[in-house]
């Protein structure tokens, strides 16, 4: 088991952080194959990372509409995940990520297809800087993708479990996924068993994703940390 990280502060800036973990993610490419690409600051860093270094790859399946957008800038082609049976490595961050693999994922929005594409992978490699990295999953909000009629009840089901769902909004508005959908974001949670969280809310009717990453949980997280990038490995 892999204890989490516990270091002094980094004098490297998140954002340094994430630019070397991007980076660390390019030893997981191998030229000519079909990968898949995540969602959000830390993707977009491994993207960059990408790009300046020639490695060159048949394509990539995609969770959002904006790494595709980045795709597409650097000359990738992007392919539609019907058309493509398996992938060898699947590149994303996490909100959270604990001493098992287990996490929460989904604060850009993009949790329904990062699972879809990750489900399809051989190797799922979180890359996170060590803030991301705790001994129980829950103190950032869990999201939960959700079919708009039911995020009323799905909200109640949650208060039973003792967390407070909050309609995630864009302005003032409802967010809307890419798939057409809400989110709610679910605070007040200790997840000590992720497995069992995810299993049971994946029956709630209306539920379409819950953020918990534990059956399609990562292999190999890559953390940025004040010594440099550590490579932790799950059973």
């Amino acid at each position: 088991m892999t204890e989490p990280f516990n270091g002094q502060a980094s004098t490297l800036s998140q954002d340094e952080l994430k630019t070397l973990v991007g980076r660390a993610a390019l030893a997981y490419v191998r030229e000519g194959e079909i990968i898949g690409v995540g969602t959000g600051s830390t993707v977009n860093k491994f993207l960059e990372a990408l790009g300046q270094s020639g490695i060159r790859i048949a394509g990539a399946v995609s969770s959002s509409q904006a790494s595709s957008a980045k795709l597409k800038v650097l000359g990738i082609p992007v392919l539609d995940a019907n058309e493509v049976p398996s992938l060898s490595v699947y590149i994303d961050g996490a909100d959270e990520i604990d001493a098992q693999g287990y996490m929460i994922k989904g604060g850009g929005a993009a949790l329904t297809r990062e699972k879809i594409v990750a489900a399809s992978a051989a190797q799922f490699v979180c890359i996170a800087d060590a803030s991301k990295m705790v001994k129980t999953l829950g103190a950032f909000p869990l999201p939960v993708e959700v079919i708009p009629m039911a995020s009323a009840r799905i909200a109640m089901q949650f208060e039973a479990l003792g967390g407070r769902a909050t309609l995630r909004r864009s302005g003032e508005r409802p967010l809307v996924t890419d798939n057409g959908q809400h989110i709610l974001d679910v605070s007040g949670l200790q997840i000590t068993d992720p497995l069992g969280l995810e299993s049971m809310v994946n029956q709630w009717p209306g539920v379409v994703t819950v953020g918990v990453f534990a059956h399609q949980k990562a292999n190999v997280c890559l953390l940025a940390t004040p010594e440099g990038v550590q490579t932790l490995e799950f059973c």
